[in-house]
């Protein structure tokens, strides 16, 4: 070994540009494989996106999985309470 040499590190570096994208990219095919499991919060799928979830999670700093997640769950939410809007709304027109 050199003395600048480094040695691969396991977490993927989120300034890389790659890397990120390769994050995304995963995030995206986790993701489509809850929705077509019909599961919104991450990690109650069970074994059904196994594969792609130790993908997403390889690819993926702890930190930005952490946000994803959270932000899945939470936009789900407020398309529940933006629809519900919606409904008052259209019957307040009535």
């Amino acid at each position: 070994m050199g003395w600048f040499s480094r040695s691969q590190s396991e977490t993927p570096d989120p300034t890389s540009r790659k890397d990120r994208q390769r994050c995304w990219d995963s995030r995206d095919a986790y993701f489509a494989c809850l929705d077509a499991a019909n599961v919104v919060k991450p990690g109650d799928e069970g074994a059904a996106c196994a594969d792609t979830k130790n993908i997403y999670e390889g690819n993926c700093a702890k930190s930005w999985i952490d946000y994803f997640n959270k932000r899945r769950v939470l936009a789900e939410q407020q398309q529940g309470v933006l629809a519900q809007a919606k409904n008052q709304a259209q019957s307040v027109r009535r």
